[in-house]
């Protein structure tokens, strides 16, 4: 395997919605609430499509919330990017593919301000520093599973599909990368079980 192609959240950090909402208020039913509502997918879907920007979300966002809330609720969107926390084993397992002269490449559906903000937060630019490329969904108003994204990134980079490991923790976008012919391995949040796929063990 020459290049391994990864998704970002619940492959290299983890999206906690419940850690990233109770990180501003200690009340549990607020938190819960905020939660629901900050982490809508009904925005976070068209976020990962660029269909809408961050001051759309903010703004739908405090509209649904009642006014004392409106500030965290805020809060904890803008801040989600900071928040994020790294999936244990992964950075090591990146290292580990570079050191033996594998390519990284970084597959995501994620906003358009995620691509633009990312090299503000010091572990994820960390991180993400260390891949050969990157592409988010975000800025190419195009989604994971759509084969279109996949092949835009093999094209990009001019990879070939049998000499590619794709690692992603959604079944759909496994499938997907797997009818273009790639290798693939459907992540649980256990890094140690890549090992043997990413030919490290």
């Amino acid at each position: 395997m020459k290049n391994y192609i990864f998704d970002f959240g619940m492959v290299l950090f983890n999206y906690d919605t419940k850690y990233m909402a109770g990180i501003y208020t200690e009340n549990e039913e607020d938190r819960d609430f905020l939660e629901s509502v900050v982490f809508d997918r009904l925005y976070w879907d068209r976020l990962d499509r660029g269909e809408i920007g961050d001051s759309e979300v903010i703004e739908a966002i405090r509209q649904r919330v009642p006014m004392r809330l409106a500030e965290t609720a805020e809060k904890i969107y803008t801040n989600w990017i900071e928040n994020l926390t790294p999936i244990p084993g992964m950075e090591d397992i990146l290292v580990r593919i570079k050191n033996k002269g594998g390519r990284l490449y970084l597959l995501s559906n994620i906003s358009i301000g995620f691509a633009q903000n990312f090299r503000n937060v010091p572990s994820v630019c960390r991180v993400l520093s260390l891949f050969d490329g990157l592409v988010f969904s975000g800025p190419l108003h195009m989604a994971k599973p759509d084969p279109a994204i996949f092949r835009f990134l093999l094209e990009k980079y001019r990879l070939s599909p049998e000499e590619t490991l794709f690692t992603d923790d959604n079944p759909k976008n496994i499938e997907a990368a797997k009818q273009l012919g790639l290798h693939t391995f459907l992540f649980d949040g256990d890094s140690e079980k890549l090992l043997p796929y990413a030919m490290l063990r």
